[in-house]
């Protein structure tokens, strides 16, 4: 790295892959090992209960397909997740029902005095979606029953591209300490939502006969035809950064809300602005998740 603007820049070699699992033998790890083990002890018994019926060639040609599907599902990875996984996963999506709704008294049956017709165009009825928090406490913390307690906050955003390399230095360590002071699972999740200018463009119409002057009326309306123009034009969206921490059950009950204070307090550092969400912040994030713009919405979680 040369010029002036990466003084003091420290460069460092991370691993390309710092979550991967330890080697237990050879390139396999315990969870492949296990598998594989299981699996040879599978065809290791079908040979032993086959063998007096069986040529052993014969049976060695049955099993090297399988043998080898197998090993493809074990140490094959896809998107960085193991096969076996990702065929888990993909086995379970579709499994899941694709219209859930969040209603914890149930989903009542159509009216009898429906037209059958009408039944069959609905298709099938949405099923509950199972929420995991069982309730909101007036603070705002998130009870997740067994899975402890969860608190949410909102981070401004630092314009890192624009800074000196001794600045993005200063930064970077203080992200980084924040990073090695967590004392429990902590997830970043980054929300992208549409922007609407309506409301903005009518509120401008609304008030602009109330304008001391004409000339500032005239300008009240153009700008509100602007705004008009530029949703119309435009795919205008805004992005949202949510922190949300969790402690177990066994943690002390003030322990999750003492976790908002150190995230201040470290990330001051990196020169972002943490603030708690209140109860109806959350309950405006949870009726968000369970009814998204699924047109102008995207989501991505980074677990720390």
């Amino acid at each position: 790295m040369h010029g002036t603007d990466d003084e003091g820049v420290e460069a460092v070699r991370i691993p390309a892959d710092v979550e991967r699992p330890d080697r237990v033998l050879g390139p396999l790890t315990a969870r492949q090992t296990a598998q594989m083990a299981a699996v040879a002890l599978l065809l290791y018994g079908l040979w032993w209960l086959l063998r007096p019926y069986l040529a052993p060639l014969a049976f060695l040609a049955m099993t090297i397909p399988v043998a080898g599907v197998v090993t493809a599902l074990v140490m094959g990875r896809r998107e960085g997740i193991g096969l076996d996984r990702y065929l888990l996963a993909g086995l379970a999506f579709a499994r899941t029902p694709k219209r859930q709704v969040h209603a914890p008294e149930g989903i009542p049956p159509l009216p009898e005095f429906v037209p059958r017709r009408f039944r069959s165009a609905a298709g099938p009825a949405p099923c509950p979606i199972g929420m995991p928090a069982e309730g909101i406490d007036e603070t705002g913390v998130v009870d997740l029953g067994s899975k402890g307690r969860a608190v949410l906050a909102s981070c401004s955003t630092v314009n890192f591209a624009l800074r000196t390399g001794a600045e993005q230095n200063a930064l970077t360590s203080g992200f980084g300490r924040w990073l090695n002071s967590l004392t429990g699972p902590v997830q970043i999740l980054l929300t992208t939502r549409r922007v609407e200018l309506a409301p903005m463009a009518g509120a401008l119409r609304e008030s602009a006969p109330a304008l001391p002057h004409s000339a500032l009326e005239a300008a009240a309306r153009a700008h509100a035809d602007y705004l008009d123009q530029l949703a119309a034009t435009r795919d205008l969206t805004a992005r949202r950064h949510l922190v949300i921490a969790r402690e177990p059950q066994a943690a002390p009950g003030g322990r999750v809300g003492r976790r908002v204070h150190e995230m201040q307090r470290a990330l001051a550092g990196a020169e972002i602005d943490v603030a708690a969400l209140d109860a109806d912040r959350v309950v405006e994030e949870f009726a968000d998740a369970c009814n998204p713009d699924l047109s102008h919405y995207r989501e991505e979680t980074l677990p720390c």
